[in-house]
């Protein structure tokens, strides 16, 4: 039977070598984490601040817009109903009755729609939805008003014919084709004046 061969030891210093790259590569690997974690809590503070910006930012930018929408207010109360009657003329419309913040209410006193303004004469009346930014769904919340109108209109034997017009600070094109393709008038401001755009085709009746 032959001797058993031994393997001799790791020496001290092959040891020593293996364990400092060990603690070398911890090391390495606690820098690494440690830096990560700096950086996400730079990253955190960073975008706190940027929040906090953007929070005072979209304040500011809600006061100057609470500011224009009372501007606009202002405007078409002292304004735009007479200037409304006198442009409506170039189209064959004459309105002598301008009323705002018109509530229309049923048999209960429930109110059932309501519109910013109407202009009316024995035959006809224009329902005017005023908003600072006009888009396609409140176009369709005023065709929705316009049909309700009716339907009221109709039940207690009012036969005039309405008409319907929105008015708008900003409307982009795609709101303004949808508008004028409904069938609806379109009234914008145009300095201390205003323009009054009339439907594409025949006006829509309700």
């Amino acid at each position: 039977m032959g001797a058993v061969q031994t393997a001799n030891p790791p020496s001290f210093e092959s040891v020593w070598a293996i364990l400092e790259r060990v603690s070398k590569s911890q090391e390495e690997t606690d820098r690494i984490v440690k830096e990560n974690a700096q950086g996400m809590k730079e990253l955190r503070e960073s975008q706190k601040e940027y929040e906090q910006e953007r929070k005072k930012e979209k304040a500011e930018f809600n006061e100057r817009l609470g500011k224009y929408i009372n501007l606009f207010g202002d405007f078409t109360e002292y304004m735009m109903a007479p200037k409304l009657r006198e442009k409506f003329k170039d189209f064959g419309l004459f309105f002598p009755k301008t009323y705002r913040n018109v509530s229309v209410k049923d048999e209960n006193n429930k109110t059932i729609l309501e519109a910013d303004a109407m202009l009316e004469n024995g035959d006809k009346a224009m329902m005017v939805e005023i908003k600072t930014k006009l888009t396609v769904e409140r176009i369709n919340k005023h065709i929705e008003r316009l049909e309700k109108m009716r339907k009221h209109a109709d039940s207690h034997g009012d036969k005039r014919t309405f008409l319907g017009a929105v008015a708008g600070v900003v409307v982009d094109d795609e709101s303004r084709e949808y508008a004028l393709n409904q069938g609806f008038y379109l009234i914008e401001p145009e300095g201390e004046d205003l323009i009054i755009t009339p439907p594409n085709g025949k006006p829509k009746e309700w």
